[in-house]
């Protein structure tokens, strides 16, 4: 209740860290804020190239059902890469001022968050070239399985950012880590190809049951299960709470660290 509380004092920083970091990921470029469209936009059409051109992907529109994939992986795959340096980047920040730390990995959470929600409009913007229907129906469970992925992401981004300041090179065991994972999700291929066998297995990777209930509300049009979403809940508050706990922990001696 405590952390609460601070972090709703801090409120007017967060907000303006998240302003500054939107602001500032493009800074510089020609194209600037154009790329938040952009990028997810060229990774669909390298991967469309790869796996339906060349490999022959036999997945009805699998445009589509990659890129309905594709933009909640990037969002998640940001607490994996960048998240990681969300403390470390502070450095002069923390040593200097007090603050409740937790502000750093949520403000970068929240603006990649923004990121994926933008990102989002791209997705609806094909809907309107491709000869798929988009179902409003399950479109209701949409902000729902976007919010339990911001605490997995939220959590994650905590874990990582933390550990960081102590283990450096773990910001190069992430970039590892993000590939593997990326091809032990629901990404590129459907869960269908995965045995029943191993199916319990598979899930508890906690971006399976959420891709897989993005894919049955934006490429099938139905909703998800009442299984994927209850998994994908609990398994977002497990890692948001371990990450609460893990960065408290730590947080301690971020000063001395950095």
């Amino acid at each position: 209740m405590q952390l609460i509380r601070e972090l709703y004092m801090y409120r007017t920083m967060t907000v303006s860290l998240v302003k500054k970091d939107l602001k500032g990921r493009y800074k510089g470029s020609v194209l600037g804020f154009l790329w938040t469209f952009i990028n997810p936009l060229l990774q669909l059409g390298v991967y469309t190239l790869v796996f339906q051109v060349i490999l022959k992907n036999p997945m009805p529109n699998y445009y589509m059902h990659l890129f309905v994939a594709l933009v909640p992986w990037i969002f998640f795959s940001s607490a994996l890469t960048t998240g990681s340096k969300a403390v470390l980047g502070q450095a002069n920040m923390v040593k200097k001022i007090y603050f409740p730390r937790e502000v750093l990995p949520l403000s970068y959470t929240l603006s990649s968050f923004v990121n994926m929600a933008l990102s989002f409009i791209v997705i609806f913007a094909v809907y309107f070239i491709s000869p798929m229907e988009l179902k409003s129906a399950p479109l209701l469970m949409l902000p729902v399985i976007m919010i339990i992925q911001l605490f997995l992401v939220a959590g994650v981004t905590l874990i990582t950012s933390s550990l960081t300041v102590y283990l450096r090179d773990l910001e190069h065991i992430m970039s590892v880590l993000n590939m593997a994972l990326m091809y032990v999700s629901p990404v590129v291929y459907p869960v269908s190809y995965i045995p029943e066998k191993y199916m319990s297995l598979y899930l508890i990777n906690p971006m399976s049951p959420v891709i897989i209930a993005y894919r049955d509300i934006l490429y099938c049009g139905t909703f998800p299960e009442f299984k994927i979403v209850f998994l994908a809940f609990a398994e977002s508050m497990i890692i948001f709470f371990a990450g609460l706990l893990i960065f408290g922990k730590l947080k301690k001696h971020f000063a001395e660290e950095l």
